[in-house]
């Protein structure tokens, strides 16, 4: 297990901080999957007492299938474009955006062709990074047309 690993976290392989760890190179924390079985998202996340940060990557043309969290959310876009879509509304947010997903609200955001998406997740600690998808199916991301995966 990594030194940056600590199983008293809610999302499985998440940094811990506090007690002497106050600082984190973000790029260089283990990948975590930051949908299972619903979206594409993978990234680094660090856990503190009452919120988590995640620094994530959707690669182009993927990303998530519609889900809902306990925990609210904000996104702040630094690279590429999402397009999302939160409560029956859709915009696009492209990098210097910062999106907002209120607990228990259906949203799903996918990465537009062009460039990867990397974005900072904040979520307060109410649960851990990983939601549920509203289909109650644990059958895989959301791919626009040309990106999905060729079967083997």
């Amino acid at each position: 297990m990594s030194e940056t690993r600590n199983r008293s976290t809610k999302t499985e392989g998440a940094a811990k901080a506090g007690k002497g760890r106050y600082h984190f190179a973000m790029k260089e924390l283990d990948i975590v999957p930051a949908g299972t079985g619903y979206s594409t998202s993978r990234g680094g996340v660090v856990e503190g007492e009452r919120m988590l940060v995640g620094y994530i990557r959707k690669p182009q043309g993927t990303g998530s299938r519609p889900h809902s969290h306990p925990n609210e959310q904000f996104n702040y876009v630094m690279s590429g474009t999402l397009r999302v879509e939160i409560d029956g509304q859709t915009f696009e947010a492209p990098a210097g955006t910062l999106v907002y997903v209120p607990a228990n609200v259906e949203h799903s955001m996918v990465a537009l062709p062009g460039e990867d998406v990397m974005f900072l997740a904040i979520k307060d600690l109410s649960h851990g990074i990983i939601g549920k998808a509203t289909d109650g199916t644990m059958s895989g991301p959301r791919y626009m047309e040309g990106f999905k995966p060729q079967e083997a």
